[in-house]
């Protein structure tokens, strides 16, 4: 890295070598059964540059090849965007637990044995359900250093345990599912397999809902797959340069209900998406996008921060081969005060959501979705009566968000991505196919 950057820096003004190294061992199951387990190992190095005012850039995965990369970004840097920033100095970041050294320990055949061991549970109580699961371990080091004296470098491990569940009786299909990920070894499947098995508690009976406006409780599952890919693209700061972000020009206004408050958090210990610093640098931060309601800030790398002439959020990250964008490192939403109990006691006839299907396909910038329930229930008189079929829920989140009766108090890790309580909203458009 030093030799590239040493050489980089005398052609260019500006210089920045990102390295990353990966070691994944993944195990599957597919149709209760062991499909494969691999090990496998990768290596990118990246190289940043400012020429005469323009970004070249360019990526390989043989650290060796450093005459190639420089060539290829003074290349690129011919035709690049202008720059509009300048790369970190020296910077101190904060201390983030991220790493666990008891993940290199956990062998492949104890992560079978996690599988085989949900697979068999589930089994249990429902014998004809077919089950995919996939175990898997990861470490990660990255390390960047800039013409700037910025130095900086991390390790990162990473455990996932996930199972998902088929049930097809004739024209019926069920689905249920659940997972954990975390920078510790998850070596008890209890905690996925306990909210499987509730989920198949309340879909063992077939209920119908009328189609027509009704009150809907989203569990953390149904916030992730209906509501957050809409905030995500909303509090992105590339999405509000551009201009299609319906919250760009709100600052500062209250857009939502007050009980509604969101975070990107990178700082969290032993979460997936934390880490000390960003892949630019730039140290991260708990940055609050709702406070009470009121639209409090949005995600920044440093291109798209130096064009809204604000600073970086310490959210540059990089994807394949692309040069850094804004992307949330972990959402937020602080728990409120009421128990999904109390939530359900509340409703005469409504819906609970698990897991909406195709709600991204809508209009994502406009807040629209509209998807099938893929996994739902009957509330009738404050209990879960059945499952749904053929039921199909479309809204907009901005006036979703804008009223909600309750902020539940159970807030959970879904994957590694969100932190979400269950959210009692008191009227969304359900349609039903008779």
């Amino acid at each position: 890295m030093e030799q590239i950057l040493d050489q980089a820096k005398k052609v260019a003004e500006v210089a920045e070598v990102f390295l990353v190294s990966s070691e994944e061992t993944p195990v599957q199951f597919e149709s209760n059964r062991l499909k494969h387990i691999q090990s496998k190992q990768s290596q990118t190095i990246a190289l940043r540059i400012i020429k005469n005012g323009s970004i070249g850039y360019a990526i390989s995965s043989d650290p060796g090849d450093g005459a190639w990369l420089i060539n290829a970004a003074l290349e690129t840097a011919e035709f690049g965007a202008p720059a509009s920033f300048n790369l970190p100095g020296a910077t101190s970041y904060p201390h983030v637990d991220i790493y666990d050294s008891t993940v290199e320990a956990v062998t492949p055949e104890a992560m079978i044995t996690l599988g085989e061991e949900m697979i068999a549970t589930l089994t249990a109580h429902t014998p004809d359900i077919l089950c995919e699961a996939g175990i898997t371990r990861r470490l990660t080091s990255t390390s960047i250093i800039n013409s700037r004296g910025c130095q900086a470098s991390y390790k990162k491990s990473t455990f996932s345990l996930g199972i998902e569940g088929s049930l097809i009786r004739g024209t019926d299909m069920l689905f249920v599912g659940e997972s954990q990920s975390s920078c510790h070894p998850i070596t008890e499947a209890s905690t996925i397999t306990n909210e499987v098995l509730r989920q198949l508690e309340w879909a063992k009976d077939q209920a119908t809902v009328p189609g027509e406006a009704l009150p809907v409780i989203f569990t953390a599952n149904g916030v992730a797959s209906a509501l957050i890919s809409p905030l995500m693209a909303a509090f992105n700061g590339k999405t509000v340069l551009e201009g299609a972000s319906p919250i760009g020009d709100s600052l500062g206004q209250q857009i939502f209900d007050s009980k509604l408050w969101l975070w990107d958090d990178a700082t969290v210990a032993f979460r997936p998406g934390s880490r000390p610093h960003d892949d630019e640098g730039v140290a991260s931060q708990r940055t609050p996008l709702i406070a009470a309601g009121t639209v409090a800030s949005f995600i920044y790398d440093l291109q798209t921060a130096g064009q809204a002439n604000t600073r970086s959020t310490g959210n540059g990250s990089r994807a394949g081969s692309g040069l850094p964008t804004p992307s949330p490192s972990a959402f937020t939403i602080d728990a409120g005060d009421t128990s999904f109990d109390d939530m359900l006691a509340d409703i005469r006839e409504g819906l609970v959501i698990e897991y909406v299907m195709g709600a991204s396909q809508g209009n994502i910038l406009g807040g629209d979705f509209s998807g099938n329930v893929l996994l739902g229930y009957m509330v009738k008189n404050g209990k879960i009566v059945g499952r749904v079929k053929n039921t199909m829920v479309s809204g907009n989140i901005y006036q979703i968000l804008k009223e909600i009766a309750a902020v539940g108090n159970d807030a959970r890790w879904v994957g590694g991505f969100l932190n979400s309580p269950s959210l009692y909203c008191p009227s969304l458009s359900v349609a039903v196919k008779r």
